[in-house]
């Protein structure tokens, strides 16, 4: 837990771009939309947005974070930065979110429920559900629910008490009023402020976007970047006139 400041003036984002078979152009896109937002972003970008799930060429995917890691640093100043990489951890692979943060990785963990539909159990490890946890950056309490994690009630009530719920997913579009629904659904809720990014990949759903504590939803439709203005009173407002027991 990391606390570095009492006031909060943050934008939220909600990045949308697609995911190319060229790994440093993916990069140089993502580092690109972060620059354009504002100095102090709460920015999430989708799941795996660097290589996709790239298994014909693993080991290429999972080397990449290395590179990835030290150039999202260095764009991290003032800003909080939240995506999932493959990579290997004691010989076995998993998909971690990360938060970048003043030119450091300040949270990671590993995805705890993998799609089986999509065969990413075949391909890497699943993590503890013990590490889905409220974690404080800059006096902000967020929360990470990674894509398929989504689904499991369990953790919408681990994560009870976030300011913020970032949701990194690479969801497909078949299921595209699942995803909206369970977003919106997420924020109501909890009372909180969703920031879902999904991919602009032909097979997902393409609606990144956010959601406030009041359950007012935002889209991006075809914005790249996706900016709202972060207010703490919403939160404390809609949790004092809507009383369900939420600190």
């Amino acid at each position: 837990m990391m606390t570095t400041s009492k006031k909060s003036r943050y934008k939220l984002c909600s990045l949308l771009f697609e995911t190319t078979d060229n790994y440093s152009t993916n990069l140089q896109t993502l580092l690109d939309l972060i620059n354009k937002t504002s100095e102090k972003s709460i920015i999430v970008a989708p799941e795996v947005c660097l290589t996709g799930f790239d298994y014909e060429n693993y080991d290429k995917a999972l080397e990449f974070s290395l590179e990835a890691d030290e150039k999202i640093k260095s764009a991290s100043k003032d800003k909080i930065i939240i995506l999932t990489m493959l990579e290997k951890r004691e010989g076995k692979i998993f998909n971690i979110t990360k938060i970048f943060f003043n030119g450091e990785i300040v949270h990671e963990r590993a995805k705890a429920k993998l799609f089986r539909f999509g065969d990413e159990h075949k391909y890497m490890h699943e993590g503890s559900s013990d590490n889905i946890k409220i974690v404080e950056i800059d006096g902000i309490k967020i929360g990470i629910l990674i894509c398929f994690e989504l689904r499991f009630k369990e953790f919408w009530k681990k994560l009870e008490g976030c300011d913020i719920i970032a949701v990194p997913s690479w969801w497909g579009v078949l299921r595209s009023e699942h995803f909206k629904v369970l977003t919106q659904a997420l924020a109501i809720i909890n009372q909180c402020y969703v920031i879902a990014s999904d991919s602009q990949n032909n097979e997902c759903t393409k609606m990144s976007g956010i959601i406030t504590p009041h359950g007012e939803d935002k889209r991006n439709k075809n914005k790249s970047c996706l900016e709202i203005k972060y207010d703490k009173k919403e939160i404390t407002s809609m949790r004092r006139y809507m009383d369900v027991g939420i600190g």
